[in-house]
């Protein structure tokens, strides 16, 4: 008996056993919610405090900005934000949903020209 020379290797049966794997990986990635892992930190004597400060911006239906509850205009709210340090302070942004689209650009925008690095949306699950 005569054995044909391996030329070839047909890869069609490898290209469908990977498409479904995806299409499982796929089906199954959007039944994982992210959920913070909660830890327990040790203790140290050489404990540093960080000055971080969590801000909040609240932005109302009528278009109306609010920094810490406190109600301010857009010129109020681009000092307030700019006496803030962008890379360590977290900033968490309420919109209401009726909200006009463009008051909440004017503040991203604002935040993105000053760098900040700590921004939330906040939304209902």
């Amino acid at each position: 008996m005569r054995r044909e020379r391996f030329e070839k290797m047909n890869v069609v049966p490898f290209i469908d056993i990977v498409l479904v794997l995806l299409v499982i990986v796929l089906a199954t990635a959007t039944f994982v919610t992210n959920h913070a892992i909660r830890v327990d930190l040790p203790k140290a004597s050489s404990q540093k405090q960080e000055d971080r400060k969590s801000i909040t911006v609240t932005i109302n239906s009528q278009g109306a900005y609010f920094f810490n509850h406190t109600p301010a205009s857009l010129a109020e709210l681009r000092v307030s934000l700019s006496r803030l340090d962008p890379q360590k302070d977290i900033v968490s942004l309420h919109t209401d949903k009726n909200t006009p689209f463009h008051y909440f650009v004017d503040v991203i925008d604002f935040m993105k020209e000053r760098g900040f690095a700590n921004i939330s949306i906040v939304t209902k699950q």
